[in-house]
């Protein structure tokens, strides 16, 4: 009878770590959402990186790998633990999707290398699944050539043709399996999270319903296909018109006074949603304030919106862009280098305080060599000291505050 137990005991063992080799890792491994904070294994987890849309382009082409891997071994160094980026790019020159249901496989296994090298570095992925920006008017065109009679990109979020067009790039997404690891996109926990749709607005519907239902519709399918990842909306924080009866409207003027038909609290308090997500660009959305003026939103903005997350949502935060051109010297213009420093410290103070913001993600990292990218808002760790320094220091704090298991994650690559 001991041997018969011992032998199923070693069974159970073997089923087991097959099923953790098939799945890529624990499901414990994955990101959760506990409360108003991150957590992995039940460790803490602040989130600390950087956006870089453009991996999954350059590592599809074999003369460009390398700045994939560069970028990403050079963020592991100075400290960061999460990159955002593009699981899309819709019709165009080189496409991923270049109509419904049809993909570039080179571009593919490009976003195949991004995952496969960002485990490598100790990273984790939040990954945009379409654009407000020409994404939602791509899938509204290819409804068009398929004789839907369709009068605005808006339309992304109410035609049937059009949804299911989304839905089937959500599914290709999820069930992907991963060319260099083997595991399925949907079981990799170096993916911390999906993201629904980058900067979503409905200015076709400023009420905020047709966001709210698209939401509703659309979170309910990725959580029946993957339970296991986190699910964040995209969006940039502004209230909009489902709230402005609310008392909720009381945490930022400014946020409820931009309607663009998304709702920063209703959309995040749908099921299946499990973070709230803000954006900061105050020379973009204040461009007429002195830099003491734009410092000040820059407070405020952060601190109402993590205070809305702490009362109202119960859910973490993140901060999942940040950014500032420079009136002066590019990168290490005053300006710009204030900008950081204090959103890095506001940032800090509220995961100190273990408020409901988690982290920040700047946008965006770049390479020597690749300023045709350039926006104005790039960081090139090398060019910019000043900026490289506080990103460093602001990492070091926040590994200090992560689990013991989750700290010096990236030292193997320093």
């Amino acid at each position: 009878m001991a041997k018969k137990q011992l032998v199923c005991a070693l069974l159970w063992v073997l089923a087991l770590i097959g099923s953790i080799i098939e799945h890529g890792g624990a499901a414990s491994d994955f990101v959760k959402a506990d409360g108003t904070s991150f957590a992995v294994n039940g460790e803490s987890f602040y989130p600390n990186g950087f956006n870089a849309y453009w991996l999954m382009s350059k590592g599809s082409k074999p003369s460009e790998m390398d700045k994939v891997s560069r970028a990403l071994r050079q963020a592991s160094s100075y400290g960061m633990t999460v990159v955002r980026t593009w699981a899309f790019k819709d019709g165009g020159y080189r496409p991923l999707q270049s109509s419904p249901g049809v993909y570039n496989e080179d571009m593919f296994k490009g976003l195949d290398f991004v995952i496969s090298e960002a485990k490598k570095y100790g990273l984790r992925l939040i990954l945009s699944l379409v654009n407000n920006f020409k994404g939602k008017r791509q899938y509204v065109e290819w409804a068009m050539q398929r004789g839907e009679n369709l009068t605005s990109e808006d339309d992304f979020y109410t035609n049937y043709l059009v949804k299911n067009f989304y839905k089937n790039h959500l599914k290709t997404i999820l069930l992907r399996n991963n060319t260099k690891t083997g595991v399925v996109y949907k079981d990799d926990p170096s993916i911390m999270a999906w993201e629904l749709m980058n900067e979503g607005r409905c200015k076709s519907d400023l009420s905020g319903r047709t966001m709210q239902a698209w939401i509703e519709e659309m979170a309910g399918y990725v959580k029946a296909i993957d339970s296991e990842h986190l699910l964040e909306v995209g969006l940039e924080g502004f209230f909009g018109g489902l709230d402005q009866d609310q008392e909720a409207i009381r945490y930022d003027s400014f946020a409820s006074s931009r309607n663009v038909g998304s709702d920063f609290i209703s959309n995040n308090q749908i099921l299946g949603i499990d973070f709230a997500t803000i954006l900061l660009y105050p020379n973009l959305w204040i461009p007429h304030a002195d830099d003491a003026t734009q410092l000040s939103f820059l407070r405020d903005w952060i601190d109402s919106h993590s205070k809305a997350a702490d009362e109202i949502l119960r859910k973490p935060l993140l901060v999942t862009e940040f950014g500032k051109t420079s009136r002066f010297a590019g990168c290490n213009g005053v300006d710009k280098v204030a900008f950081y420093r204090t959103a890095y410290a506001v940032i800090y103070k509220l995961i100190w305080a273990r408020s409901a913001c988690a982290g920040g993600l700047f946008w965006q990292l770049l390479l020597p060599g690749m300023e045709n990218l350039s926006d104005g808002y790039e960081i090139i760790l090398s060019d910019c000291p000043s900026i490289a320094n506080i990103i460093s220091r602001h990492s070091r704090l926040i590994s200090s505050l992560n689990g013991p298991s989750l700290r010096g994650m990236t030292s193997t690559y320093q």
